[in-house]
C-alpha cells in the first residue's frame, strides 16, 4: 500500500513530535508499504536533509523517502496541509496517515482513505470544526487517539452519538471499551482507536548494565561505575519536573542524577535554579541534547529512572497536556529495564502498574527521596520491576502499533 504520512514537524527537530512521525514512517516502511513521509520545509532553512544526518538524529535504521514541501508561517499550516494533499493525490497514495487537521480534513472531504492520529483536544475557533469534519467523513477510515483519557473527552466534540461497535482486545491498542466510556454514553466517533506511542525495541537489546553504560558514556558525561545513578531523559519544560530533581540531588547527596535532554535556553533556567540553591552540584550531570541515536546508552547508565511530571505539564507549543499525555520516554524507560519511579497521573496509569514502576504522588518530595534510598536499598525490588518493565514493554513496539492500526481498521 502507497502510503503518504503527513506530518506537521520540521526535520530535524528537537520536538517529540517529529521523533514520534519518524518512527512511524520507519515502522510503516519496515511492514513494506510503501510510505512517503511528507514534512514543510522550515522557511530559511534547507529541505532535503541528508538520510545519515537523520538517522542519527532520530534513531532511525531503515530509510524511507522524505518530501518538504513549502509552508508559511502565517499560514498555520493551511497552505501545507493542501499542498500535501495534492502531492499524496498525484502520486498517488492509497492512504493518507496524518496528525495535521487541516491535511485530514482536506484530504477526507476529497474522498481520499484518510486515518488521523490526534494528541489532544481541538484547538482555537476551528479546531472542533474541523475535527468533527474529519470524524463524519465517508472518507475518514480511522481515528487514532493517543490514550483513552482523550478518546474518551473527543466525544464532546461530536454532537450526535454514534455507537461504538468495535470487540475490546488485550494489545498494547484497542478501540474503546465500556469501562474506558462516562456512564451512559458511547463512542461517537466510528472506528476509533487507541494508540499509546511506542518503542524501538531492537535498539534496547543487549545493553549493558548500569555500571558499564556508565563508563562508555562520553567525556565528559562518563559516570564513576559504582555510582548510584538515577537518570531523566527529555524535555525541560515547565511541568517536567527539572524543579523536582534539583530538590532530589540536594537531599540525596549519595545518588548520582544524570538530566539528559533539554533546549539551551530551558538549560540555562536549570542551572539558575540550581546555582539559587547551593554551591556546588557534584551529583548534578546536565548533558543537554542528545541525539536519539544515542539515547538508550545514556538510560542504560542509569539505576532508576524517573518521570517527575507534575499536574500541569507543557508542551512544545505551551499548552498543558497532563491530560492527555504519552511521552515515547515511558516506553523507552519500560525497553530499557530500569526501575521506573513516576508521577502518579491518571493518564499514565493506563500503561504504568505498581508491578512495571513505583508510582508517586508528583509535588510529595519525601516520597521521592524515601523511594530512592528504598530502590538503592533493595536491589531485588529494582530487578523485578525492571522486569515487569521489560516485558510490559514488548507490547509498544512501533511496527506492532502500526500492524494493529491497519488491522484494526482492515487496511492492512
Amino acid at each position: 500500500m502507497k502510503i503518504a504520512l503527513i506530518a506537521p514537524s520540521h526535520l530535524p527537530s528537537r520536538r517529540a513530535n517529529s521523533v514520534q512521525v519518524t518512527k512511524m514512517a520507519q515502522a510503516l516502511t519496515r511492514l513494506g508499504h510503501e510510505t512517503t513521509l511528507i514534512v514543510p520545509a522550515p522557511p530559511g532553512a534547507a529541505a532535503n536533509v541528508p538520510w545519515d544526518e537523520l538517522a542519527h538524529h532520530y534513531g532511525l535504521a531503515h530509510p524511507f523517502p522524505v518530501v518538504w514541501l513549502p509552508a508559511h508561517p502565517r499560514a498555520r499550516g493551511y497552505d501545507f496541509g493542501w499542498r500535501a494533499v495534492r502531492w499524496s493525490r498525484r502520486w498517488p497514495a492509497d492512504l493518507v496517515y496524518t496528525r495535521l487537521p487541516q491535511a485530514a480534513a482536506l484530504s477526507s472531504a476529497l474522498g481520499l482513505p484518510t486515518l488521523y492520529e490526534i494528541h489532544d483536544l481541538p484547538q482555537g475557533k476551528l479546531g472542533p470544526w474541523l475535527f468533527r469534519r474529519i470524524a463524519r467523513a465517508p472518507a475518514t477510515r480511522g481515528i487514532i487517539a493517543i490514550t483513552r483519557a482523550l478518546a474518551r473527552d473527543l466525544e464532546s466534540i461530536i454532537a450526535s452519538p454514534i455507537p461504538n461497535t468495535h470487540p475490546s482486545t488485550t494489545s498494547g491498542l484497542r478501540p474503546p471499551s465500556a469501562q474506558d466510556a462516562t456512564p451512559n454514553t458511547q463512542y461517537p466517533i466510528p472506528n476509533t482507536l487507541i494508540a499509546p506511542d511506542g518503542v524501538d525495541l531492537a535498539r534496547y537489546e543487549n545493553l549493558p548494565n548500569p555500571a558499564a553504560a556508565r563508563s562508555l558514556l562520553p567525556t565528559p558525561y562518563a559516570l564513576r561505575p559504582a555510582s548510584f545513578t538515577a537518570g531523566y531523559t527529555g524535555h525541560l519544560y515547565p511541568g517536567r519536573g527539572a524543579e523536582l530533581l534539583i530538590q532530589l540531588a540536594a537531599r540525596l547527596p549519595d545518588i548520582h542524577f544524570l538530566i539528559v535532554g533539554g533546549n539551551p535556553e530551558d538549560l540555562a533556567r536549570l542551572q539558575s535554579k540550581i546555582e539559587e540553591r547551593r554551591t556546588k552540584n557534584e551529583n548534578l550531570t546536565l548533558t543537554g541534547f542528545v541525539p536519539n541515536a544515542e539515547l538508550p546508552l545514556y538510560q542504560a547508565a542509569c539505576d532508576v529512572l524517573l518521570m517527575p511530571y507534575q499536574r500541569r505539564v507543557a508542551a512544545s507549543s505551551g499548552g498543558d497536556i497532563a491530560r492527555y499525555l504519552s511521552p515515547m520516554k515511558l516506553f523507552e524507560y519500560l525497553a530499557c529495564g530500569r526501575a521506573i519511579v513516576s508521577s502518579d497521573l491518571p493518564v499514565l496509569r493506563e500503561v504504568l502498574t505498581p508491578e512495571n514502576a513505583v508510582l508517586l504522588p508528583p509535588d510529595d518530595v519525601d516520597a521521592w527521596v524515601n523511594a530512592l534510598r528504598e530502590l538503592r536499598a533493595n536491589p531485588e525490588k529494582r530487578a523485578a520491576l525492571a522486569a515487569q518493565a521489560r516485558l510490559e514493554a514488548q507490547k509498544y513496539a512501533w511496527e506492532k502499533r502500526a500492524e494493529q492500526i491497519l488491522e484494526r481498521l482492515s487496511l492492512g
